[in-house]
């Protein structure tokens, strides 16, 4: 292992982005945010909806988020990065939100193959090296990007994304090895029953964009996705060869146990971080998970 497996932090009381994510006011999610472009990216899958932030021939940012998530999740960290000189770039999966209009072609399905070819047509449609966070599902497919398309990354971060190869939901806090007699069709039920009745505790303005995505998003993307993650490809022997620099962030009351997160990252040489959040920490600690970034991104 080429890395050493670095230090477990959290928002000491002290810390100045600390505080600035503690004052975070609620807002609206739904709108341009301001400094934002949108635009349409034509992906293998069909159009995708993306937002972009700072300066194109600035240092490269793509953040990818997760099942039944947006690009809006990261509203609150993509000005940050971009504020210190890179340029963002994110967008919805195929199936999900404003890219309810793409998806597999007759006959098949979400799988790993589409969201992975879309990451890599992103990728490959700007500046590469770029620097990816890929946000809880959406961390398998840029694993599994990295282990395919090596060249295209400079850093690989993975944002709440499942530690567990296989069937993934075995480790989950909630569900657990209940996980193994459900079908996935039921577990999609259960977690768009959580998010709609605000299990999470989200602010109005948040839990609004929640509410109004599933408007959009096809049930059965989500219900594919979480298919594939009860099938989750083990490339920890990958990531662990992988010459780009590992960071591992998750909230201290993520999905999956921080002891799962913790062998996770040592065994693939990456960092880990740690914020006193649940599963979001881009939505929550956007301060905090902003300087570790920044930080990645200097050592590479």
């Amino acid at each position: 292992m080429h890395r050493p497996a670095g230090v477990i932090e959290s928002d000491a009381r002290d810390d100045p982005a600390a505080a600035l994510d503690r004052s975070l006011p609620d807002r609206d999610w739904t709108g341009l945010p301001p400094g934002a472009r949108a635009f349409r990216f034509e992906a293998p899958s069909g159009s995708l909806a993306a937002l972009a932030w700072g300066e194109p021939g600035h240092p490269r940012v793509v953040l990818v988020p997760g099942a039944t998530g947006s690009k809006e999740d990261f509203v609150l960290l993509a000005p940050i990065l971009a504020g210190a000189g890179y340029f963002v770039e994110s967008y919805d999966l195929a199936g999900q939100y404003g890219s309810a209009g793409a998806g597999p072609g007759a006959g098949q399905g979400y799988d790993y193959r589409l969201f992975t070819a879309d990451l890599v047509a992103v990728l490959d449609a700007g500046a590469t090296p770029a620097h990816v966070l890929g946000y809880s599902f959406a961390g398998i497919v840029a694993e599994i990007a990295l282990a395919t398309h090596p060249e295209l990354f400079a850093s690989l971060v993975l944002l709440g994304a499942p530690p567990l190869a296989g069937q993934a939901f075995r480790g989950v806090r909630w569900i657990g090895t209940l996980s193994w007699l459900l079908p996935a069709h039921t577990i999609a039920s259960l977690m768009v029953w959580g998010l709609v009745t605000n299990r999470n505790h989200a602010p109005p303005g948040r839990l609004h964009l929640v509410r109004l995505r599933f408007e959009d998003t096809i049930r059965r993307s989500v219900d594919e996705i979480m298919e594939l993650m009860k099938n989750a490809p083990d490339l920890r022997a990958d990531l662990a060869r992988s010459r780009v620099p590992l960071l591992v962030a998750v909230g201290e009351r993520d999905l999956w146990p921080l002891e799962l997160h913790r062998a996770f990252a040592g065994r693939i040489g990456a960092q880990l971080r740690v914020y006193r959040t649940g599963h979001s920490p881009c939505e929550t600690t956007p301060h905090q998970l902003a300087r570790d970034l920044l930080a990645l991104y200097a050592r590479s």
